[in-house]
């Protein structure tokens, strides 16, 4: 088997063999395709549509406190104004409160004298 044609017909025979062992394997012959779905996943599918479910309750839930909260604060608010006698802040709905302010100072040194 010196010559270089037999080695090339060889290594071709041996690359398509390998080829179509590989085809064979990655289409699982031997799993029955007439058995249906597993039953976990059917279960798996059940269980994340009754958890999307649960979620949505849930923002429809926090989306009504936050609403009520936010009608509740308004009103504190204008009834502190209206008590102290000043102008009452505008509150809007979704507003974020004024960023807090950070100041550098340079370290403290204390030094003892006995």
């Amino acid at each position: 088997m010196t010559d270089g044609r037999h080695r090339l017909h060889a290594t071709v025979l041996a690359v398509t063999v390998f080829f179509v062992l590989w085809a064979t394997v990655a289409a699982r012959p031997w799993v029955d395709a007439s058995a249906g779905a597993d039953p976990r996943i059917a279960a798996l599918n059940a269980r994340e549509q009754q958890l999307r479910a649960d979620a949505k309750v849930v923002q429809e839930i926090v989306a009504r406190r936050t609403a009520a909260y936010r009608a509740a604060r308004a009103q504190r608010l204008a009834e502190i104004a209206r008590r102290d006698a000043r102008p009452a802040p505008s509150v809007q709905a979704g507003a974020t409160p004024a960023p807090v302010r950070i100041v550098n100072l340079p370290p403290l040194t204390v030094t003892k004298t006995s």
